[in-house]
């Protein structure tokens, strides 16, 4: 190969700019590698600025804080439990990567000046399983003050100019049923008044955390460029990556990267071509237009082998009025409820981790009609809870089809197309396990999770019989946070080629890399703190790569 010629040098290259991209360029940066973060779109933050902004830190080092006990065994066991064998791209090896280095990661970023917000109370996906827990890995940050970041902030795709965090969702939602839900709305009120009243302009959720990141990333002194895609990876005569090419608004830049390039480009939920190729569906996801796979087909070229890509971060979604989705969580889980499919049967846990459902919508789909499928609510899950996506105005979702109302339930089935005698079938079935307090049929309201969004006051806090009208039925279709397929990748965040060899210097993290979760979801964060820690371990090993300057 003739001798490369470059625009530019840096150590780390990094493509993308969520939480996978940013922290391998704070890691990077603080290692003493020169970084510069490339994005393909105008706006920074990828999917983790409009998530929940949670992470999955098991066994952290704030954990006794909060009276609860964890350990790297009891997390492996865990993780081997819920994740099963589901090939290299969750190894053992990765496995344990992730577990060791989640207090590394957690200490570094309060030292870089990142502050976490613990919750004591949101159980693990599936916390009756052997190492589960019933509270205490799901963490946040604190809601940010976009001040900080000036108008660069308004450059993010931060969607929530509220402080509101993740561990508010489950009480909030119950505010007006709850005494502890009131409590907990009073707190955030108070919350979001401090904010006012003291010149704050505070995000929570997903915007909050990609500000704390964006700040250590300005601190550290690493250029940001929007508009900016990675093209192609560049290799030298042993196969190495030494730099890559970039899609200036200027036109096509070569970029030396003496340590490596981070592939943080997130995963492929907006490219429908791909969806339909290895979902078999168009895909209702709620990550961002720029989740193309961009970045996951530039590792292809570059000779890196993939996995898991018939797979997503599946979830219940319900239909707005744009003809976008909602990602549900809580509406499903609250009492009063019920989703059957197109025949008027039921088939799922409403109240099971969302990923469970999503793949409950989708195997279901394979024999019986349910994308879509319908959740049917009676007055009570009206009037007591929060739903999200009857916030955007009811007529207009009424106007769209995405909602149905009707003053009885045979009406309803009337206008949803359901076959009467099995919906009524499947009502009177549903209304006699509400009244027992027992789900015989798929055992809703069982565990710890089911019922961190009931309703205490209730025999069983996920179930009500659906029986006071008027009723209303929300379209439900299997929507997902981002997609589960991506890069394989080793313990050190390396891509691997179709012989399971690592291409050095070319890294992978984030929805760009096949999920070390596997098919399913341990708990909330399952997404960002993989990418967080990955990103982080990809950085670090860069780093040992090149010697840095004195």
């Amino acid at each position: 190969m003739a001798e490369q010629t470059w625009d530019e040098e840096v150590d780390l290259l990094v493509a993308g700019s969520g939480a996978a991209a940013m922290s391998a360029a704070i890691a990077g940066a603080d290692a003493g590698l020169t970084v510069l973060i490339v994005e393909s779109t105008e706006k920074w933050g990828g999917t983790t600025a409009i998530s929940g902004g949670g992470l999955w830190m098991p066994n952290h080092p704030d954990m006794g804080k909060l009276g609860k006990e964890d350990s790297r065994e009891k997390v492996l066991t865990y993780m081997d439990t819920v994740i099963g064998d589901v090939g290299p791209a969750s190894s053992k090896a990765r496995r344990e990567a992730y577990v060791d280095t989640v207090p590394v990661v957690y200490n570094e970023w309060k030292r870089l000046g990142v502050k976490w917000a613990l919750s004591a109370d949101y159980p693990d996906y599936y916390p009756d399983k052997p190492g589960g827990m019933d509270g205490g890995r799901a963490i946040e940050t604190e809601p940010f003050d976009s001040k900080r970041l000036g108008d660069w902030y308004a450059k993010s795709r931060a969607m929530v100019p509220i402080p509101v965090k993740t561990d508010d969702v489950w009480l909030l939602s119950r505010a007006w049923s709850s005494a502890s839900g009131f409590w907990r709305g009073a707190q955030f009120v108070g919350r979001t008044l401090k904010g006012l009243i003291t010149g704050k302009r505070l995000y929570g959720l997903g915007g909050a955390y990609v500000g704390h990141l964006m700040v250590a990333v300005q601190k550290a002194g690493v250029e940001v460029r929007l508009n900016t895609p990675i093209t192609r990876v560049i290799k030298d005569d042993a196969g190495v990556a030494v730099g890559a090419e970039v899609a200036s608004p200027g036109g096509t830049v070569r970029i030396k990267a003496r340590a490596g390039i981070m592939l943080g480009t997130g995963g492929f939920a907006a490219n429908k071509e791909w969806r339909l190729k290895h979902h078999g569906i168009e895909g209702f996801t709620s990550a961002p237009e720029g989740d193309m796979g961009t970045g996951i087909q530039v590792g292809i070229d570059a000779g890196g082998d993939v996995a898991l890509m018939d797979d997503a971060w599946w979830g219940a979604s319900l239909v707005t009025t744009d003809g976008n989705v909602g990602f549900s969580v809580n509406e499903r889980s609250n009492p009063y409820s019920i989703i059957v499919d197109q025949t008027g049967e039921r088939f799922v846990n409403e109240s099971a981790s969302y990923i469970d459902v999503g793949h409950a919508i989708l195997e279901r789909h394979k024999t019986v009609p349910a994308i879509h499928s319908w959740m049917v609510t009676d007055r009570r899950h009206q009037k007591r809870y929060l739903n999200n996506t009857a916030l955007q105005g009811l007529k207009k979702l009424r106007e769209a089809g995405s909602v149905v109302e009707a003053d009885t339930l045979e009406e309803l089935a009337e206008k949803l197309g359901l076959d009467k005698a099995t919906f009524k079938a499947t009502i009177q079935r549903f209304n006699k396990f509400a009244r027992n307090g027992v789900d015989e049929d798929f055992e809703r309201g069982r565990t710890k999770y089911d019922n961190y969004y009931g309703d205490p006051s209730l025999k069983n806090p996920n179930l009500g019989p659906i029986e006071k009208g008027p009723f209303r039925a929300f379209m439900v279709v299997p929507g997902d946070l981002g997609t589960k397929g991506g890069l394989l990748t080793d313990e050190h965040a390396r891509v691997l080629d179709t012989d399971g060899a690592p291409i050095e210097g070319l890294y992978a993290a984030g929805n760009a890399s096949a999920a070390v979760m596997g098919r399913t979801y341990p708990g909330a964060g399952s997404t960002i703190g993989p990418a967080t820690v990955f990103g982080y371990l990809g950085a670090r090993h860069a780093a040992t790569r090149v010697s840095t300057k004195a």
